[in-house]
Formats: structure tokens, C-alpha cells, sequence
């Protein structure tokens, strides 16, 4: 049986207005100029702590710990899931497919999000960094998330947006998807082994993917 990794930002929902907006907040908190939000949009997918340190921040745990106080506040449910998400989810559970969540958001706000808008029941368990920064590296995530499912990496594929989701699958072994309609760059997803236009693409996409590697 195959497994599927699933990132949850630009991937499964499209976080944009939560997260610029806390992190807008947070770069005046911490006395940073004040940015559009609509500028900010890079910061979906990566590790939030090396984003504040790229911003400059002199403090990026306080910057870090200003987030979260607007996202806790409301900041992760303004987000949606993205057109086609739960019927690409439900065909490729139906294909025997174990999927989980493997992002970068930190556990305890993820639980939230896919409980809140109905994707949970499509996931077999889910995996983010915990609040202290343990796992944060996305590599180490899927270490400890293979280990944890018993997932062999060689039947499994991760899927994301951006390209640290795409390498941190290659540096574990897995087959990689990149999908377009988030916040990856070409760039970024041209490093993917294989590359899908639409949600509803997914399940084909993965399932050409997987045939692939079994029959090479």
C-alpha cells in the first residue's frame, strides 16, 4: 500500500489573508517597518522563525511569538481549502492510498485548521513541528513521520508547493509532486519528479507517479 504526504499550506488550503496579515502585525510588533501584506505572500510554506530573521528581525522568537498571538486570535481559520481538495482527497483514499499531513505549521494549529474544515477525516494522522521548533526542518519531519506510520520511503510521495517540501521529500527517498495553484515558484516546482496543474489532477498524477517507480 502506497502513502501520500499532504503539505497543508498553498496545497491543501490557501492560507494568504491569515497568515500575511499576523505576520504583518507581528513586524510592527517588534518594531519593523510596516509591510503590504500582499508582499509578504513568500512567507507561506517555510519555516516562520527563519522568515522573520531574513526580515531582519533582531528578536525572531519575539517576532515569531507576536504571530502567533494574531494567528491563535482568528488568524488560522481565515483561510480556505482549495477547489477540488476534498474529492481529490476522498478518490485517492478510495484508491487505497494512506494519506497524511505532513506540514510545516506547527501541530497543535494544523489539528485545528483540517478539523475545522473537514479534512481530518480523510487523514490517517498528521505531523507538523511542535511550538518549541522541534521538527521544524521538513526533512526531519518526514524522518520522524516514516518512522512513525511505518510508511517504507520508496511507496510514498510527498506533495507541496513550495520547493522545501520537494527537497525534503528527495532527501528522504520519496517520489515528489509539486502542485501549481499555490505559492511555489517554476523554479521551485521544476525540481519536483512530477508536477500537477489542478486538484483534480492529483489522484492520476500520483497514481502515474507511483506506476512509474514500481515498474523502474
Amino acid at each position: 500500500m502506497s502513502a501520500v504526504f499532504l503539505d497543508l499550506d498553498g496545497t491543501l488550503t490557501d492560507p494568504k489573508p491569515g497568515i500575511t496579515g499576523s505576520a504583518a502585525y507581528a513586524l510592527k510588533a517588534v518594531g519593523l517597518p510596516e509591510q503590504d501584506p500582499e508582499e509578504l505572500t513568500w512567507m507561506i510554506g517555510p519555516a516562520l522563525i527563519d522568515s522573520f530573521a531574513k526580515l531582519g528581525a533582531a528578536d525572531p522568537a519575539a517576532a515569531l511569538a507576536a504571530y502567533r498571538e494574531a494567528y491563535s486570535g482568528g488568524g488560522m481559520f481565515d483561510c480556505a481549502v482549495y477547489d477540488g481538495i476534498a474529492e481529490a482527497l476522498a478518490a485517492l483514499r478510495a484508491a487505497g492510498h494512506r494519506l497524511f499531513l505532513a506540514t510545516a505549521k506547527p501541530h497543535v494549529y494544523a489539528v485545528q485548521i483540517t478539523e475545522r474544515f473537514g479534512l481530518d477525516g480523510y487523514l490517517e494522522a498528521q505531523f507538523g513541528p511542535e511550538m518549541d521548533g522541534t521538527r521544524n526542518d521538513k526533512a526531519e519531519l518526514l524522518v520522524h513521520a516514516l518512522g512513525q506510520t511505518g510508511v517504507m520511503a520508496e511507496t510514498a510521495v510527498m506533495v507541496g508547493d513550495r520547493v522545501h517540501d520537494i527537497v525534503a521529500g528527495q532527501k528522504n527517498g520519496m517520489a515528489t509532486v509539486g502542485v501549481r495553484w499555490g505559492y511555489g515558484t517554476d523554479d521551485e516546482l521544476d525540481q519536483a519528479d512530477a508536477i500537477c496543474e489542478a486538484p483534480s489532477d492529483l489522484p492520476r498524477v500520483i497514481e502515474t507517479l507511483l506506476s512509474g517507480r514500481a515498474a523502474g
